[in-house]
């Protein structure tokens, strides 16, 4: 199996066993506690769920800015974007060096993690502004994810942390959250060798299941992950259980047995186009695949980055060596009218537009708020069906 990045073992930040996870949740009870971010509080959840493997906890800001101007930390380890835990004030805790993070997403604030700090930084406006634009590509206040990141505080705590639980993600998606520990176990049961991921934070359409197929034919793989994203998104995007029905559906109906394993992560959605789009690779490493698949305005929002700049990130700025895990770069996808199939748009030179089902997200939500199910050469009826209901009981 692919080794995860950075080490030879995954080394999650979760305190699995039991007899010290009692102890450290009666210690952190009495513990000075602050209540962190939620961007904070997904950090912490990757980290206690392998993802961010080798970190062992939040960046001091030397390092968070090293990964925003260079994807280098100060002792030359690769890592795409700040892991930082930024708070308004730390007069809560005083001047103690261990404390317990709160949980800002989960009613009563339990605590996430035991954190030992070893460092309290103030974070200069420029500073803030450096990794907004090297991470975003931009300061622009309307893009989701740098209103995010900037409307946390200004002191950074760093240190390591022990995590002692995955916020309400367990909770709330039984059946769909994992973490790369357990991924990698399911993918080792299944006999699998050579993975291709597949990020979503929307529902699948046609264009997205035959993408996986393409990707899964041309590298001879033995199975797909599916890997949605559970955390905060932006207004208007669908919820997590919504697509969750949705995709299960699929695979369920469309995909052969053995060859799609269904999970999702506990992170907020960054909206980082290409930078996002490395630490999608990294993390899919981390939980065992050998290939990612890349596509048209991946992790985008807007018009804040280029089609295909997340796939020509990995040619001029990610270093060689950083990662093992290979891109599959995919075009735009859309049902040939002229072949009767999905096609990727680039092997269709000779196609024009009005040979392609081609419809936009707001044309789709419009319709299936409607009742009116997008063509069958867009969408699966039996996915329609299920978005149709969740559009028509927001009226």
């Amino acid at each position: 199996m692919i080794k995860p990045v950075g080490s030879d073992t995954l080394q999650p930040l979760f305190v699995y066993d039991t007899d010290k996870h009692h102890a450290l949740m009666h210690e952190a009870e009495s513990l000075p506690s602050v209540i962190i971010s939620s961007q904070a509080a997904g950090n912490a959840v990757m980290l206690g769920a392998g993802y961010f493997n080798p970190l062992k906890g939040f960046m001091a800001v030397g390092d968070a800015m090293g990964c925003a101007e260079n994807m280098k930390m100060s002792d030359g380890s690769f890592f795409p974007v700040p892991v930082l835990c930024l708070l308004e004030s730390v007069d809560a805790i005083g001047g103690a060096k261990r404390i317990a993070l709160r949980d800002p997403n989960v009613e009563g604030n339990p605590v996430l993690a035991v954190m030992d700090i070893t460092a309290t930084e103030q974070v200069s406006d420029e500073q803030m502004a450096v990794m907004t634009s090297k991470v975003y590509g931009t300061t622009d206040p309307e893009h989701p994810g740098v209103a995010a990141f900037n409307s946390q505080g200004r002191v950074a705590i760093s240190g390591p942390i022990q995590v002692l639980n995955f916020s309400y993600f367990q909770s709330d998606f039984p059946d769909t959250f994992r973490t790369a520990v357990e991924i990698r176990n399911e993918i080792q049961e299944r006999g699998w060798k050579t993975i291709v991921a597949f990020q979503t934070r929307n529902p699948m359409h046609r264009a997205h299941e035959e993408l996986c197929k393409m990707a899964m034919d041309a590298v001879e793989a033995d199975g797909v992950v599916i890997h949605m994203l559970l955390g905060k998104l932006k207004p208007g995007d669908i919820p997590a259980p919504v697509r969750d029905a949705a995709i299960r559906k699929m695979a369920e109906l469309y995909f052969p047995p053995n060859t799609v394993c269904i999970t999702g992560y506990g992170f907020d959605m960054l909206y980082a186009g290409p930078r996002e789009a490395v630490l999608h690779a990294y993390f899919r490493q981390n939980m065992g695949a050998t290939h990612f698949i890349i596509g048209r305005d991946h992790a985008g929002v807007g018009d804040y980055y280029g089609a295909f700049d997340a796939q020509t990130i990995f040619d001029n700025e990610v270093p060689a060596d950083a990662m093992d895990i290979e891109i599959f770069k995919a075009d735009h996808t859309a049902y040939s009218k002229k072949l009767n199939r999905v096609v990727m748009m680039r092997d269709a030179p000779d196609h024009s537009k009005e040979d392609f089902v081609l419809l936009s997200g707001t044309k789709v939500r419009e319709m299936l708020g409607q009742g009116m199910a997008p063509p069958p050469e867009f969408s699966r009826p039996e996915v329609a069906e299920i978005l149709m209901s969740y559009y028509q009981s927001l009226d």
